[in-house]
């Protein structure tokens, strides 16, 4: 899951409407090179450069085929593609959210990779990795990065707070938050108010927005009220920062943070490589990474998340085939441990975590949280679940609305997502 990336519209707009569609390429001949396009969801300036080299790579390797890149903002890429595919004019390869998967196989958008080159390396992929690119038995991609969230924390500001280990709970952070202000003046922790930080508290109290194999609505559950409750505790008190509602809030977080301002806040391994720009790791050492916190249930964890490259099953054979071949060359160990090398992403496959790669502090200690991570259920509708509640948490946790309130209008917004679940 990718957050605050920041990109042109307008630019974005133009490279698609320049890039031609792999279903339709028209510049690709018989007897000629077949050209593939591909829509790299990445971010542009910190990761984009390292695909485009490999990009180059590829085709030095594969003289019949080229590849024409388009580098697509996150947050417009799933619409985008869902509008470009339902008119058969798709990118012939997507990196695609895990997210994503379920919702694009189900309308037939994605190729199943079972037995292709794509996935020739099977055995080698994570296992939860692959039953994640899965719908209905089928695996409709292949895992190129993995993420979860972790609690990041500043070492040197808990060494002057006497705090010698990360806080396995809500309740010791709290604890550690005061400590942290009383002893170096800045706030101990600062919070996320979107629904997909807020998902770990969930996990906290054994729950979920749904239950899928009971197909029921439970974001306005006992276990749930009680879970964002937790959340909503945690921006007030002592060293606790208030809620941000604005429009920036994950940059004013992340800025603070990197610059030594708040000594813990829940991140993804996607800012590895901005943590260590900033003023407060310029000594990588520093950077300290935990699992979230447990809740009242003794549960800790966050949600799986990465990108997996699918191939579009509008594209006719010829493209496909080569699709298909590039997939294999992106995901293979050497092109992911290059990946993880230049932009301290986390591999997918066992054979990626070199000793080079694990030497990165950010990469190993992300792996060390993977374990807690939660795969999200294959309901084509889950990823959508976030959006009601990234509508309503905001007002909660900025005082514009009651808990009870707020829960309550998520779930009859989320109801018109499931309509088939009951409450």
């Amino acid at each position: 899951m990718r957050r605050g990336i920041a990109a042109s519209a307008l630019v974005a707009s133009l490279a698609l409407a320049a890039t031609a569609c792999g279903g339709s390429d028209s510049d690709s001949k018989s007897d000629g090179p077949v050209t593939i396009t591909w829509w790299d969801t990445s971010n542009a300036t910190n990761e984009a450069p390292t695909y485009k080299a490999l990009v180059s790579q590829f085709e030095a390797a594969n003289k019949n085929i080229k590849v024409k890149y388009v580098n697509v903002p996150f947050d417009q890429a799933q619409n985008k593609f869902d509008t470009a595919a339902g008119s058969k004019g798709a990118p012939d390869v997507l990196r695609s959210e895990v997210g994503w998967t379920p919702a694009f196989a189900k309308k037939g958008y994605f190729l199943p990779l079972d037995g292709t080159d794509a996935l020739a390396d099977q055995a080698k992929f994570q296992p939860n990795l692959i039953k994640q690119a899965q719908y209905e038995g089928k695996t409709y991609g292949a895992p190129l990065v993995t993420d979860t969230l972790a609690l990041v924390y500043n070492k040197a500001l808990f060494k002057k707070a006497g705090i010698t280990e990360a806080p396995k709970t809500w309740d010791e952070l709290k604890s550690d938050a005061a400590k942290v202000k009383g002893k170096t003046g800045v706030d101990g922790y600062w919070g996320s108010t979107q629904a997909y930080y807020a998902q770990s508290f969930l996990y906290g109290e054994g729950t979920d927005t749904v239950d899928a194999t009971a197909k029921k609505i439970t974001v306005d559950a006992a276990a749930a009220k009680k879970a964002y409750g937790t959340w909503l505790s945690l921006f007030s008190g002592k060293g606790l920062h208030k809620a941000d509602t604005t429009a920036d809030a994950y940059a004013h977080i992340q800025d603070a943070f990197v610059n030594g301002k708040v000594a813990a806040i829940v991140q993804g391994p996607w800012e590895i490589t901005n943590f260590y720009k900033g003023s407060a790791f310029s000594d990588k050492s520093n950077l300290g990474i935990a699992t979230v916190p447990a809740g009242s249930a003794g549960k800790a964890g966050a949600p799986t998340g990465g990108h997996n490259l699918s191939v579009y099953a509008g594209s006719d054979k010829a493209h496909q085939a080569a699709a298909l071949k590039f997939v294999q060359f992106m995901t293979s160990a050497k092109s992911q441990e290059t990946i993880a090398l230049k932009n301290s992403t986390l591999p997918t496959r066992s054979d990626a975590f070199t000793a080079q790669v694990k030497a990165d502090p950010g990469i190993a200690g992300y792996q060390g949280v993977l374990a807690a991570a939660q795969p999200r259920p294959a309901l084509p509708e889950y990823s959508s679940l976030w959006g009601p509640l990234d509508i309503e948490l905001p007002k909660i946790a900025g005082g514009k609305e009651s808990l009870d309130k707020g829960l309550g209008n998520a779930e009859v917004a989320i109801a018109k997502l499931v309509p088939d679940f009951s409450k």
